[in-house]
Protein backbone atom coordinates (compact mmCIF):
# COMPACT_ATOMS: atom_id res chain seq x y z
CA UNK A 1 0.00 0.00 0.00
CA UNK A 2 1.54 3.33 -1.07
CA UNK A 3 1.09 6.85 -0.35
CA UNK A 4 0.73 9.90 -2.86
CA UNK A 5 2.57 13.41 -1.99
CA UNK A 6 -0.91 14.41 -0.55
CA UNK A 7 -0.87 11.69 2.29
CA UNK A 8 2.79 11.64 2.77
CA UNK A 9 2.48 15.29 3.68
CA UNK A 10 -1.31 15.19 5.40
CA UNK A 11 0.10 12.31 7.66
CA UNK A 12 3.41 13.97 8.27
CA UNK A 13 3.28 13.90 12.02
CA UNK A 14 1.80 10.47 12.35
CA UNK A 15 5.12 9.15 10.48
CA UNK A 16 7.50 10.66 12.33
CA UNK A 17 6.02 9.12 15.43
CA UNK A 18 7.46 6.26 16.72
CA UNK A 19 4.32 4.25 17.41
CA UNK A 20 2.77 4.66 14.11
CA UNK A 21 5.01 5.25 11.24
CA UNK A 22 4.83 4.24 7.63
CA UNK A 23 3.43 0.72 8.94
CA UNK A 24 1.05 2.45 11.50
CA UNK A 25 -0.11 4.92 8.69
CA UNK A 26 -1.03 1.65 6.39
CA UNK A 27 -3.00 -0.30 8.96
CA UNK A 28 -5.12 3.46 9.18
CA UNK A 29 -5.28 3.06 5.57
CA UNK A 30 -6.46 -0.83 5.55
CA UNK A 31 -8.66 -0.02 7.99
CA UNK A 32 -13.07 0.28 8.66
CA UNK A 33 -13.83 2.12 11.81
CA UNK A 34 -18.12 1.77 12.05
CA UNK A 35 -19.90 4.57 13.56
CA UNK A 36 -23.28 4.53 15.21
CA UNK A 37 -24.81 7.55 15.81
CA UNK A 38 -22.99 10.92 14.64
CA UNK A 39 -24.09 12.64 18.00
CA UNK A 40 -22.25 14.08 20.30
CA UNK A 41 -19.59 11.39 20.10
CA UNK A 42 -19.42 10.21 17.00
CA UNK A 43 -19.23 13.45 15.13
CA UNK A 44 -15.86 14.58 16.78
CA UNK A 45 -14.43 11.24 16.26
CA UNK A 46 -15.50 11.15 13.22
CA UNK A 47 -13.83 13.87 12.41
CA UNK A 48 -10.64 12.76 14.14
CA UNK A 49 -10.68 9.35 12.32
CA UNK A 50 -10.95 10.96 8.92
CA UNK A 51 -8.07 13.59 9.69
CA UNK A 52 -5.84 10.40 10.79
CA UNK A 53 -6.32 8.87 7.51
CA UNK A 54 -8.66 5.70 8.24
CA UNK A 55 -9.28 4.04 5.24
CA UNK A 56 -13.36 3.54 5.24
CA UNK A 57 -15.66 5.56 8.36
CA UNK A 58 -19.37 3.76 7.98
CA UNK A 59 -21.72 6.47 9.04
CA UNK A 60 -24.78 4.65 10.77
CA UNK A 61 -27.64 7.21 12.15
CA UNK A 62 -31.20 7.51 10.78
CA UNK A 63 -31.43 11.21 12.26
CA UNK A 64 -31.33 14.58 10.57
CA UNK A 65 -29.47 17.59 11.56
CA UNK A 66 -31.46 19.75 14.15
CA UNK A 67 -30.57 23.59 15.14
CA UNK A 68 -30.06 21.93 19.20
CA UNK A 69 -26.86 19.60 17.46
CA UNK A 70 -24.53 22.49 16.22
CA UNK A 71 -23.82 23.19 19.95
CA UNK A 72 -21.24 20.37 20.00
CA UNK A 73 -22.41 18.05 17.07
CA UNK A 74 -19.02 19.75 15.37
CA UNK A 75 -19.47 18.17 11.90
CA UNK A 76 -22.36 20.17 11.16
CA UNK A 77 -23.19 23.81 9.89
CA UNK A 78 -26.59 25.81 10.23
CA UNK A 79 -26.85 24.64 6.09
CA UNK A 80 -26.83 21.26 6.87
CA UNK A 81 -30.16 21.55 9.51
CA UNK A 82 -32.63 19.23 7.91
CA UNK A 83 -30.18 17.05 6.35
CA UNK A 84 -29.66 13.51 6.91
CA UNK A 85 -26.86 13.28 9.13
CA UNK A 86 -24.94 10.91 7.26
CA UNK A 87 -25.32 12.75 3.88
CA UNK A 88 -23.97 15.95 5.91
CA UNK A 89 -21.10 13.89 7.83
CA UNK A 90 -19.74 12.48 4.76
CA UNK A 91 -19.66 15.94 3.05
CA UNK A 92 -17.70 17.19 5.98
CA UNK A 93 -15.66 14.37 6.20
CA UNK A 94 -14.91 13.97 2.84
CA UNK A 95 -14.06 18.04 2.58
CA UNK A 96 -11.35 17.02 5.29
CA UNK A 97 -9.93 14.07 3.94
CA UNK A 98 -10.99 12.97 0.50
CA UNK A 99 -8.70 9.83 0.43
CA UNK A 100 -11.01 8.20 3.17
CA UNK A 101 -13.91 6.17 1.87
CA UNK A 102 -17.39 7.26 3.29
CA UNK A 103 -20.35 4.51 3.36
CA UNK A 104 -23.29 6.75 4.68
CA UNK A 105 -26.09 4.22 6.40
CA UNK A 106 -28.99 5.89 6.88
CA UNK A 107 -30.76 3.51 9.19
CA UNK A 108 -31.18 3.11 12.67
CA UNK A 109 -29.29 0.08 14.21
CA UNK A 110 -31.54 -2.22 16.09
CA UNK A 111 -31.36 -6.40 17.31
CA UNK A 112 -32.87 -7.66 13.59
CA UNK A 113 -30.71 -5.46 11.76
CA UNK A 114 -26.83 -4.89 14.23
CA UNK A 115 -25.09 -7.96 12.76
CA UNK A 116 -24.91 -6.39 8.75
CA UNK A 117 -24.97 -2.98 9.58
CA UNK A 118 -20.98 -3.81 11.01
CA UNK A 119 -20.40 -6.45 9.37
CA UNK A 120 -16.83 -5.86 7.76
CA UNK A 121 -15.79 -3.52 10.24
CA UNK A 122 -12.36 -3.43 12.32
CA UNK A 123 -13.86 -1.65 15.31
CA UNK A 124 -16.81 0.17 16.18
CA UNK A 125 -17.40 3.25 18.13
CA UNK A 126 -21.08 3.00 19.54
CA UNK A 127 -22.18 6.68 20.51
CA UNK A 128 -25.95 5.98 20.75
CA UNK A 129 -28.15 7.78 23.22
CA UNK A 130 -30.42 4.75 24.41
CA UNK A 131 -29.86 1.26 25.63
CA UNK A 132 -31.59 -0.85 23.35
CA UNK A 133 -29.30 0.46 20.71
CA UNK A 134 -26.10 -0.27 22.99
CA UNK A 135 -27.21 -3.24 23.54
CA UNK A 136 -27.62 -4.48 20.31
CA UNK A 137 -24.18 -2.62 19.13
CA UNK A 138 -22.52 -5.03 22.03
CA UNK A 139 -23.93 -8.26 21.34
CA UNK A 140 -23.10 -7.64 17.17
CA UNK A 141 -19.29 -6.86 18.25
CA UNK A 142 -19.22 -9.64 20.65
CA UNK A 143 -20.57 -12.30 18.21
CA UNK A 144 -18.66 -11.22 15.42
CA UNK A 145 -15.22 -10.33 17.56
CA UNK A 146 -15.31 -6.67 16.29
CA UNK A 147 -13.71 -4.60 19.03
CA UNK A 148 -16.25 -2.31 20.75
CA UNK A 149 -15.13 1.80 21.93
CA UNK A 150 -18.22 2.63 23.71
CA UNK A 151 -18.75 6.50 24.66
CA UNK A 152 -21.47 8.39 26.61
CA UNK A 153 -21.69 11.69 27.97
CA UNK A 154 -23.47 13.94 30.32
CA UNK A 155 -23.92 17.32 31.78
CA UNK A 156 -20.23 17.44 32.67
CA UNK A 157 -19.06 14.29 32.45
CA UNK A 158 -18.32 11.62 29.96
CA UNK A 159 -17.02 8.21 29.95
CA UNK A 160 -15.24 5.89 27.06
CA UNK A 161 -14.84 1.93 27.33
CA UNK A 162 -12.93 -0.68 24.97
CA UNK A 163 -14.68 -3.60 25.10
CA UNK A 164 -13.21 -7.26 23.77
CA UNK A 165 -14.18 -10.16 24.35
CA UNK A 166 -14.54 -10.45 28.30
CA UNK A 167 -15.91 -8.29 30.25
CA UNK A 168 -18.70 -7.18 27.64
CA UNK A 169 -20.45 -3.81 27.71
CA UNK A 170 -23.22 -5.81 29.02
CA UNK A 171 -21.60 -6.86 32.06
CA UNK A 172 -20.82 -3.46 32.57
CA UNK A 173 -24.70 -2.36 32.46
CA UNK A 174 -26.94 -5.73 33.02
CA UNK A 175 -29.98 -3.80 32.15
CA UNK A 176 -31.32 -0.17 31.09
CA UNK A 177 -31.31 2.11 34.02
CA UNK A 178 -35.12 2.77 34.81
CA UNK A 179 -34.26 6.34 35.17
CA UNK A 180 -31.86 7.12 32.17
CA UNK A 181 -30.65 10.57 31.70
CA UNK A 182 -30.44 12.03 28.27
CA UNK A 183 -28.72 15.18 27.07
CA UNK A 184 -31.76 16.65 25.88
CA UNK A 185 -33.35 16.24 29.28
CA UNK A 186 -30.36 16.95 31.43
CA UNK A 187 -28.15 19.13 29.09
CA UNK A 188 -24.65 18.88 28.47
CA UNK A 189 -21.68 21.29 28.08
CA UNK A 190 -20.83 20.78 24.29
CA UNK A 191 -17.18 21.31 24.76
CA UNK A 192 -17.31 17.83 26.89
CA UNK A 193 -18.49 15.66 23.66
CA UNK A 194 -15.35 16.98 21.59
CA UNK A 195 -13.47 15.36 24.45
CA UNK A 196 -15.45 12.17 24.87
CA UNK A 197 -15.08 11.37 20.66
CA UNK A 198 -11.85 12.82 20.48
CA UNK A 199 -10.69 10.03 23.76
CA UNK A 200 -12.68 7.63 21.45
CA UNK A 201 -11.32 8.00 18.34
CA UNK A 202 -7.56 8.04 19.75
CA UNK A 203 -8.56 4.71 21.38
CA UNK A 204 -9.60 3.36 17.87
CA UNK A 205 -6.47 4.86 16.57
CA UNK A 206 -4.51 2.40 19.15
CA UNK A 207 -5.92 -0.46 18.54
CA UNK A 208 -5.42 0.04 15.02
CA UNK A 209 -1.95 0.89 14.73
CA UNK A 210 -1.13 -1.77 18.03
CA UNK A 211 0.31 1.47 20.00
CA UNK A 212 0.23 1.41 24.03
CA UNK A 213 -2.50 0.22 26.46
CA UNK A 214 -6.09 0.47 24.58
CA UNK A 215 -8.52 0.80 27.64
CA UNK A 216 -9.79 -2.92 26.90
CA UNK A 217 -11.77 -3.87 29.68
CA UNK A 218 -11.43 -0.45 31.39
CA UNK A 219 -13.65 2.58 31.42
CA UNK A 220 -12.14 6.37 31.90
CA UNK A 221 -14.16 8.56 33.99
CA UNK A 222 -14.11 11.98 32.81
CA UNK A 223 -15.57 14.70 35.49
CA UNK A 224 -15.28 17.88 33.47
CA UNK A 225 -16.32 20.20 36.51
CA UNK A 226 -14.00 18.87 38.54
CA UNK A 227 -10.90 18.46 35.79
CA UNK A 228 -10.11 14.81 36.64
CA UNK A 229 -10.18 11.28 35.12
CA UNK A 230 -9.33 8.34 36.58
CA UNK A 231 -9.52 4.46 34.69
CA UNK A 232 -11.34 1.71 36.80
CA UNK A 233 -11.38 -2.03 35.92
CA UNK A 234 -14.51 -3.73 34.58
CA UNK A 235 -15.35 -6.73 36.22
CA UNK A 236 -16.73 -9.90 33.83
CA UNK A 237 -20.21 -10.75 34.87
CA UNK A 238 -20.21 -14.56 35.48
CA UNK A 239 -23.75 -14.51 34.27
CA UNK A 240 -23.87 -12.38 31.39
CA UNK A 241 -26.45 -13.14 28.79
CA UNK A 242 -24.16 -11.87 26.14
CA UNK A 243 -20.49 -12.66 26.53
CA UNK A 244 -20.77 -15.36 29.39
CA UNK A 245 -21.91 -17.55 26.64
CA UNK A 246 -18.59 -17.06 24.32
CA UNK A 247 -15.72 -19.09 24.89
CA UNK A 248 -12.42 -17.17 25.14
CA UNK A 249 -9.78 -15.47 27.98
CA UNK A 250 -11.02 -12.49 30.06
CA UNK A 251 -9.63 -9.26 28.36
CA UNK A 252 -10.51 -7.22 31.81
Amino acid sequence: MTFSDDEIERYARHLVLAEVGGPGQQRLKAARVGLIGLGGVGAPAALYLAAAGVGALRLIDDDTVARSNLQRQIAFATADIGRPKVEAGARALTALNPHVRMEPVAERLTPDNAARLIEGCDIVIDGSDDFTTRFAVNAACVAAAIPLVSGALGRWTGQVGVFSGRPCYRCLVPESPPDAETCARVGVVGALAGVVGSMAALEAIKLIVGAGQPLTGRLMLYDGLAGTARAVAVAVDPACPVCSMRPGPDSG
